[in-house]
């Protein structure tokens, strides 16, 4: 099974952002960043979309609901600040293929407990705004993980 971990594409600078944070959208190039997400994975066989409840997440993964022709559900598993426990639960309870739109500092959480686990990530693993890591699941855990940097 096959799993996809997007980090949502860009936002602009949170320092910058007057409301609550969780609120901030997507900026111009975050937009483009999503529809080139949405051409990434549009040919994927996923059955199931999640994303974290923050609105730059939502947007992230709107245009390949779109495409995807599938509904997409706000996990507070996925948040900032939620480490990689809820990736991987979402991960190891899925029965189809997935695509999950979360935050910098998941998806880091989740690269360190990958190299724990023995899981080959490369000499130097990324994670920027709109990127995609693929998890390749079996047996219950993660036995190859392959990154997929932002598009355009």
């Amino acid at each position: 099974m096959k799993h996809f971990v997007v980090r949502h594409a860009d936002a602009g600078d949170r320092h910058r952002w007057k409301g609550p944070d969780d609120e901030r959208p997507l900026s111009r190039k975050g937009r483009r960043q999503a529809e080139g997400v949405a051409s990434l994975l549009g040919g994927e066989p996923v059955g199931k979309l999640w994303s974290s409840p923050f609105v730059r997440c939502l947007q992230t993964v709107e245009p390949l609901a779109h495409r995807l022709h599938l509904p997409f559900d706000a996990a507070p598993e996925l948040a900032e600040g939620t480490g990689a426990t809820g990736v991987l639960k979402l991960a190891m309870n899925a029965d189809d293929n997935t695509v999950m739109c979360t935050h910098g500092d998941v998806v880091d959480a989740l690269l360190d407990h990958l190299r724990g686990d023995g899981v080959d990530l490369g000499k130097k693993p990324r994670c920027s705004k709109g990127s995609t890591w693929v998890l390749d699941v079996s047996g219950g855990r993660v036995v190859a993980a392959a990154y997929l940097p932002a598009p355009g």
